[in-house]
């Protein structure tokens, strides 16, 4: 997967034939998302990481987008800081917030860590995971120059989510069928399914024998790791898959 500073906009992803091919690191300004959380909570910079996707998770540098300055984190990553950033390494296990300066108290940074934050100014790094049942597949990440306060630290805990859904749902939408390998037909089952329509309803609508659909909608369950059809669907439109 090329490593380019990238926007994650709409050109970018039509000149993707699959994530592989999608830029790592997306620089990302000015998003109405975000600048409306701006407006909620100042902070000078975020990152949003991390897919519900094996090989993509929080942690594995394969998917960012971020407005932090393509500098930093050219010198971050060129200088394989994210193996041993104390922050990073404690945000994979934690089960909630994490606030730099918490980490740093137990476990100090390296020089050039500490220097490029302080030059860049991506300060009081802030994270909080984003899950699927006990595991974290992304984050979403805040610094400024000055900590937050708890009503802040609050109000993110409740928008972390949503935020990490809205800036990557574009690049779900597009890439998490093909890559979780399902195809058309067990989308189409599944779409269907999730209008409650019985077996042998979703074969009239679909044109798929019953006994395809039942194969279609039992494959389905297998990739998106359910337990059962209702669990499928409800991954199915957690990830994007069907609206």
């Amino acid at each position: 997967m090329p490593s380019s500073r990238a926007s994650s906009s709409s050109d970018v992803l039509d000149g993707a034939v699959d994530l592989r091919s999608l830029p790592q690191r997306r620089h990302v300004t000015a998003h109405p998302f975000v600048e409306k959380l701006r407006i909620a909570v100042h902070f000078d910079f975020y990152a949003v990481s991390g897919l519900d996707l094996d090989g993509y998770h929080f942690g594995s540098g394969q998917s960012i987008d971020t407005d932090i300055p393509p500098a930093f984190l050219d010198a971050y990553y060129g200088d394989n800081l994210l193996d041993i950033d104390p922050f990073v390494q404690a945000s994979k296990s934690a089960s909630g917030v994490v606030i730099e300066k918490n980490v740093y108290a137990q476990t100090p940074p390296p020089r050039r860590l500490q220097y490029l934050t302080e030059t860049f100014g991506v300060l009081n790094r802030t994270l909080f995971p984003v899950r699927r049942g006990d595991n974290v597949f992304g984050a979403v990440a805040f610094a400024r120059k000055t900590a937050f306060a708890d009503h802040e630290l609050d109000f993110l805990v409740d928008v972390a989510d949503v935020m990490h859904r809205v800036i990557t749902r574009p690049i779900m939408d597009k890439f998490s069928a093909p890559t979780l390998r399902l195809i058309d037909g067990e989308i189409a089952c599944l779409r269907s399914a999730s209008f409650g329509k019985t077996t042998d309803e979703i074969a009239e609508v679909t044109g798929y024998t019953a006994d395809t659909v039942n194969s279609y909608i039992k494959t389905a369950i297998r990739k998106l790791n359910a337990s059962n059809r209702v669990h499928a669907i409800a991954e199915a439109i957690r990830r994007g898959l069907i609206h």
